[in-house]
């Protein structure tokens, strides 16, 4: 049997940086995994927004 690991791969929540500023109602969010030891930093990636219909930068949130 394979041992378990210690766990170097977490969940993160994604968000949306542009929404905050437009004025416009809910929060663009998504989750996904980063791997620690590689990016111990906050991830940032380009991502689609639904509510302003554009790709915009999300930012690891905390």
């Amino acid at each position: 049997m394979a041992k378990k690991a210690k766990g170097n791969r977490i969940q993160v929540i994604l968000e949306c940086t542009e929404h905050k500023d437009s004025g416009l109602p809910g929060t663009s969010r998504y989750i996904t995994t980063k791997n620690r030891k590689n990016t111990p930093d906050r991830m940032e990636m380009k991502k689609y927004n639904p509510i302003m219909k554009k790709v915009t930068v999300h930012k690891e949130i905390k």
